[in-house]
């Protein structure tokens, strides 16, 4: 993939649905991303995505750079406005601040929507997803420790959130 200097955030549709879900396998297949194993199918997806906080960067041929995307945390009211976003950048498009621009993105839509926080669990050996969240307004909120296990070994996930100076 040639990464062009030039880029898009657009809302992510259908059409992307194939480079949305290849670039999700690679950040599986690099093994610090999450702690899943395997792309959901794309109704699957589509099913758990928030349909007005998903977006993707285009490069100028239209191929998908990287995506972002929230689910609510509850479905209880108190949490209404929380989510959980995740973030992936095809490994060719990283370092040119794609990531930065979809998160930007997302902070901008959820507060229009009235969300008053963005949350995610990050793993710690992914120092440049916890240098993003830095960048762009998260804090850490500390680490769970052995949460789960991946392939075998327990790992640890920082949490990390940014809380809307906007929204009350």
């Amino acid at each position: 993939m040639d990464t062009a200097a030039e880029y898009r955030i657009t809302a992510m549709g259908t059409e992307h649905a194939h480079q949305v879900l290849t670039i999700y396998q690679l950040g599986i297949d690099e093994g610090n991303a999450t702690f899943e194993t395997t792309a959901p199918t794309w109704k699957e997806f589509d099913a758990a995505k928030l349909p007005q906080h998903r977006y993707v960067a285009l490069d100028d041929a239209g191929r998908v750079l990287g995506w972002v995307a929230a689910v609510p945390v509850s479905d209880r009211c108190a949490y209404a406005g929380v989510v959980e976003h995740s973030v992936y950048v095809h490994p060719d498009a990283r370092g040119h601040g794609i990531g930065a621009a979809l998160v930007q993105e997302l902070i901008r839509s959820t507060e229009v929507a009235g969300i008053w926080t963005i949350q995610s669990g990050i793993f710690p050996e992914n120092t440049s997803s916890l240098a993003l969240h830095q960048r762009t307004g998260f804090r850490v909120i500390g680490t769970r420790e052995r949460i789960g296990r991946h392939y075998g070994m327990w790992r640890d996930v920082v949490l990390v959130e940014r809380r809307s100076p906007l929204v009350e």
